[in-house]
């Protein structure tokens, strides 16, 4: 009878996510083990790490892109300032938001600090054309000034 009950649930998660996901829950709540779809279950817990850390990693490297605009593309600060700004806030908050609910993340952030550096100087370096003999290849400021709010402070004022 079991297979059946596993077959049922896979096809459902195929066909009906949003069912799958509150059958599951049901069954979770009421301790019925058996008949969960441990295949399926196991790969959207999985899978939640995984949107977690993509979501770090991007607003890393969009944090790290503005906070560029802001110290490198004096041709643009006087039209531009306020929305990257804006943004730099804005990329802080989610991060913090995300490392207050899950403080494990901030070895991820520290393990990829580099990488994202790398990438935001990329989208900056697109964006303003400057020369990237311009623009450290590597990150003139560490991580903890990058999420301090009181760093740059003078000149997002």
């Amino acid at each position: 009878m079991q297979p059946e009950v596993e077959t049922k649930s896979i096809a459902l998660y195929d066909t009906d996510y949003q069912l799958w996901l509150d059958r599951t829950v049901a069954q979770l709540k009421a301790q019925d083990f058996s008949n969960l779809d441990l295949e399926n279950l196991i790969e959207e817990i999985e899978s939640l790490g995984r949107s977690e850390k993509h979501a770090m990693s991007s607003y890393l490297m969009r944090l790290c892109e503005h906070l560029l605009k802001i110290k490198y593309w004096e041709s643009e600060r006087d039209q531009c300032f306020r929305g990257w700004k804006l943004e730099v806030r804005n990329f802080r908050l989610q991060i913090q938001e995300e490392l207050e609910a899950s403080p494990s993340l901030n070895l991820f952030l520290q393990n990829i600090f580099t990488k994202q550096y790398r990438n935001g100087r990329k989208l900056f370096l697109d964006a303003s054309g400057l020369s990237a003999k311009l623009i450290p290849e590597e990150p003139d400021f560490t991580l903890e000034q990058a999420l301090d709010e009181d760093w740059l402070s003078w000149q997002l004022e």
